[in-house]
């Protein structure tokens, strides 16, 4: 037998078998990007290359921050929610909307907000099992999905949602502790003060004071909390218990209504009936009149902006997603159950009270289940309850959202103290003090029913935002969005989003429009100063998703040359000495595509990794230095030739591709290093989230190939130089020669008070017979031209010149001219026509002959001598004192590769000492005369 060898074979890296024994690993990217922490790189038969292993072993454990995390699915989600939800609502104002909207519009109101909110529970539910959830609740999971700038705008209005909230229960709550303790008190009259002139500030007092209390709870952390809610479930569950079951024992009672309210007599009552078909029929429709709380005449809207309060706490358990044992698990089904449990308790009480309360009494006494309950001091603990914890949960909630912003940096470095004032448990004490401040001016407002509103308003913009990430998600159909909860769709989440705008300039138009204007404001305010965050944009993906189906609608057989447009592929050699010509073809560029494209030498077996990926971060911080429009191409390849057929060919898209390549002018010149300039450029919306990184980023631009020296010979040939030109002929791509743009001052031209020229002459030098004629690359060159000077800043500060080579003869010259003018005019072409006498330099053109046989030589290029040319480069030279840019006519190249150095020695002499000048040669038929 044959000895097998132990050695193991390793295949890209991974040896055979290891695969068994796995551990979640990540590495540094080429690119500057980052794997999942935790990484290794092993040998992956190249060495540095990166190689991202994931490891499945029993053993992980928990990383030190998910210690935190200790809240389960009844204690942090689905009590939080149902105490939310019940808040103020269910026990202070279930007579106010019943007796002003009668039972009927009370249960239709209820029906339409739980509609939506549950809409938009069921999109909560799919974001919030798309991945791991971290702190922040509702603003980590809106920003994750549609990036800073739309997450951090919401997010700071879902905090002010919850600080109005805040302040909407303390109030709720201070209503609950007058009425029972106060001038009328249930339980003790007169045992607090509340009347007189000081009756507000008493009020103010006493909410403050409730504030405090809340504030000083959740200093202690999200454990007291959950303590705290716990106790106080159980207690809001008896008081429920007791209305239900008052109902069927209570008889009939008179009642005191309270002494505060104007709108009645005083020592006034109302009746307590028990148990009514009588009752049921007489509360089942509306009768809207005063409020007496706040003295105006109610509505259908004004009553559900109340009463859409007491369904406003579906985020409740969402905002204590940082301290969830699961929250992937939680946040469903402990907002699911809440939602389902308080719908049905709501349904029961509304036919329960209606059933047994005369609408007097339930439009004069919104504290009526206390007083006709058989154990009514239990209801004001239950009251007391459910305002205090949703008070306690908005208020941690809010400093959640906020201290999630500030680590975001959302808004800047303004919020780092709020960042770092956070306690090793988690505990934001920055944030609460910053919450307390908010919620402690919102008091000031005073009415309950006058804060509601706008909680409503808050709370539903944020719950559209909801929606909308979901449904961006949904609609671009990113593979990587695969909720495990599936009961959504995109239909529900556009519903949903449309529901909450509909009802948000329903309920309060005034405010819903300065929701929105603050949103906005915001929005501008994070893109100027906000960071730039690798969190994945939602909107490049539905950007992906519109432009793959429109790219497949593009088809170039319908295309018409009514609408055709420059495509262009600039070959940039080095872009530290091409930056005006980048930007100069951006301008030409007339809303077309515009592709910068470099080819890097070499062979991809010779590298460990593509070197080409290695520039690409460079490149594009490059052109979004210099502020032009372009998509960048790179190919390494073993040739500069070869890799521009790879460009020319593969270049853009589907129907979107150049249609004319722009390359430098091949001369002796040292490149100058123009890059600095651009650097200090940068536009205002790229920013950086630290020193660091600034720092990091102001590297990058080493990637990018160093300036040629004197003593450095070129990497590319004359001949193959010349053969890049046929090549881009072959392909029937215009072609343009750039030279002397490093010498094009933007600024000197928009701040000179002179007229400056673009000036194009369309005839090919090289068969002056011709002169006379406008061939498809002449009309190309005048298009070009035309196509600049559209541009508003070349509009403003130049006028177009055509130049017209004439002989002497005035007659000719006359007729010539006319025919120009018109073919302009017929064209839309706004140019004044110079004519310019050149018989003397005609002249001067000496046919050469060809050495070997005596003819005429068959190239051309070789049929003008240098005099000629050198009287031609004169002749445009004395045009040039104010001319910005010229336009030229460019000889095509010859075939035999013998004359290839005469050919560019030939276009040397024509363009030299020129100002910036392009060279041109066009295939594409460009204009239309017609409609």
């Amino acid at each position: 037998m044959t000895a097998t060898s132990s050695k193991t074979v390793s295949y890209g890296g991974l040896d055979e078998g290891s695969h068994n024994n796995m551990t979640f690993t990540g590495v540094e990217m080429p690119n500057g990007g980052r794997a999942p922490a935790g990484a290794t790189s092993g040998a992956s038969g190249d060495e540095g290359t990166p190689l991202l292993r994931y490891e499945l072993d029993r053993s992980i454990s928990t990383s030190p921050h998910n210690s935190a995390r200790n809240l389960s699915t009844l204690f942090g989600c689905f009590m939080p929610c149902v105490l939310s939800i019940f808040s103020a609502i269910l026990f202070l104002r279930v007579g106010f909307a019943i007796g002003h909207a009668g039972l009927l519009e009370t249960i239709g109101m209820f029906t339409l907000g739980y509609f939506i909110v549950m809409l938009t529970v069921l999109s909560l539910c799919a974001i919030s099992t798309n991945g791991a959830v971290e702190g922040g609740g509702a603003y980590f999971m809106i920003s994750r999905a549609l990036g800073p700038e739309l997450g951090g705008s919401i997010g700071f209005i879902f905090y002010l949602a919850n600080v109005f909230s805040c302040a909407f229960n303390c109030s709720a709550f201070t209503e609950i502790l007058e009425d029972n303790f106060g001038s009328s008190g249930s339980i003790v009259r007169n045992g607090i003060p509340t009347g007189g002139s000081e009756a507000r500030w008493w009020t103010f007092l006493y909410s403050s004071s409730v504030l405090m209390f809340c504030f000083l709870v959740c200093l202690i952390g999200a454990k007291m909390f959950a303590r705290f809610t716990g106790i106080i479930f159980l207690t809001v569950l008896a008081a429920i218990v007791t209305i239900i079951v008052n109902a069927f024992i209570q008889g009939p009672l008179v009642v005191e209504l309270p002494v505060d309210n104007v709108l009645i007599p005083h020592n006034s009552t109302a009746n307590y009936t028990g148990l009514s078909l009588q009752t049921l029929e007489d509360n089942l429709f509306s009768n809207y009149t005063e409020d007496y709380t706040t003295r105006d005449q109610q509505s259908f809207l004004i009553v559900f902006a109340i009463v859409f309060n007491g369904i406003t706490g579906i985020m409740a358990g969402a905002n204590m997603s940082g301290e969830l044992r699961n929250p992937g698990r939680a946040i469903p089904l402990g907002t699911l159950g809440g939602c389902l449990f308080t719908a049905v308790i709501y349904i029961i009480v509304f036919l329960l009270v209606s059933a047994t309360c005369t609408r007097d009494l339930l439009k004069n006494d919104y504290n009526f289940l206390q007083h006709v309950n058989k154990v009514g001091p239990l209801i004001a603990v239950g009251v007391i309850a459910a305002t205090l914890s949703t008070s306690l949960s908005t208020l941690i909630g809010g400093s959640r959202v906020l201290v999630a912003l500030a680590k975001d940096r959302v808004f800047g470095s303004v919020t780092n103290p709020i960042a770092r004032g956070v306690t090793k448990g988690g505990n934001p004490i920055a944030a609460l003090l910053v919450c307390w401040f908010m919620v402690q001016m919102v008091l000031f407002i005073g009415e309950l029913n006058a804060i509601g509103p706008l909680v409503s308003v808050f709370f539903l913009l944020s719950y559209a935002c909801v929606n909308l990430a979901c449904l961006a998600l949904e609609v671009a159909s990113a593979p990587n969005f695969r909720p495990s909860f599936k009961y959504f769709s995109w239909h529900t989440s556009l519903l949903g989003m449309i529901g909450c705008i509909i009802m948000l300039f329903l309920i309060e138009p005034l405010w819903a429009f300065v929701a929105i204007g603050l949103f906005i404001f915001l929005l501008v305010v994070v893109i100027i100063w906000g960071p730039h965050n690798q969190w994945g944009y939602v909107g490049q993906a539905l950007i992906f998703h519109q432009v793959r189906k429109y790219l497949l609608l593009l088809d170039i057989r319908k295309a018409h040359v009514k609408f055709w447009r420059p495509q262009i592929l600039l070959l940039v050699s080095n872009p530290r000495a091409s930056t005006q010509l980048i930007r100069f073809v951006n301008d030409m560029k007339k809303s077309g595509l515009y592709v910068i494209g470099h080819v890097k030498t070499g062979l991809l077996d010779e590298c460990h990794y593509d070197p080409v990926q290695q520039e690409y971060p460079a490149w594009l911080y490059l052109v979004e230095s210099l502020k032009v429009k372009a998509f960048v191409e790179l190919t390494l390849a073993p040739s500069v030739r070869e890799g521009v057929m790879h460009l020319m060919r593969i270049s853009g898209l589907g129907g979107m591709k150049p249609n004319t390549v722009v390359m430098g002018f091949y001369d002796d010149r040292i490149p100058v290093n123009s890059l600095n300039q651009a650097k200090a450029e940068k536009p205002s919306r790229f920013r950086f989230t630290t020193d660091s990184d600034e720092e990091e980023m102001g590297q990058v631009l080493t990637q990018l190939p160093k300036i040629r020296t004197e003593a450095e010979t070129k990497a590319l040939s004359a001949d193959q130089y010349v053969l890049m030109i046929s090549d881009a002929v072959r392909l029937r791509k215009n072609i343009c020669l750039a030279r002397h743009f490093s010498s094009l001052d933007m600024d000197a031209l928009l701040n000179s008070t002179k007229d400056s020229f673009i000036d194009v002459w369309p005839v090919n030098f090289l068969k002056p017979e011709l002169a006379g004629y406008l061939d498809t690359a002449c009309i190309f060159l005048l298009q070009l031209a035309c196509v600049l000077h559209m541009v508003p800043k070349w509009n403003r500060h130049t006028r177009l010149r055509v130049f017209l080579c004439v002989d002497s003869d005035y007659t000719s010259t006359k007729k010539k001219k006319a025919k120009l003018n018109k073919f302009l005019l017929d064209l839309r072409i706004n140019a004044e026509i110079v004519t310019v006498p050149w018989n003397h330099i005609t002249s001067l053109n000496t046919y050469q002959m060809n050495s070997q046989n005596g003819d005429i030589a068959p190239s051309l290029v070789m049929s003008v001598s240098e005099e000629y040319l050198l009287a031609l480069n004169n002749m445009v030279r004395d045009y040039t004192s104010s001319t910005s840019v010229v336009f030229c006519y460019l000889p095509l190249a010859p075939a035999d590769p013998q004359y290839h150095m005469t050919y560019l020695r030939h276009l040397d002499l024509l363009t030299q000492d020129l100002p910036p000048t392009m060279l041109v040669h066009g295939f594409s038929e460009v204009t239309s005369t017609v409609m």
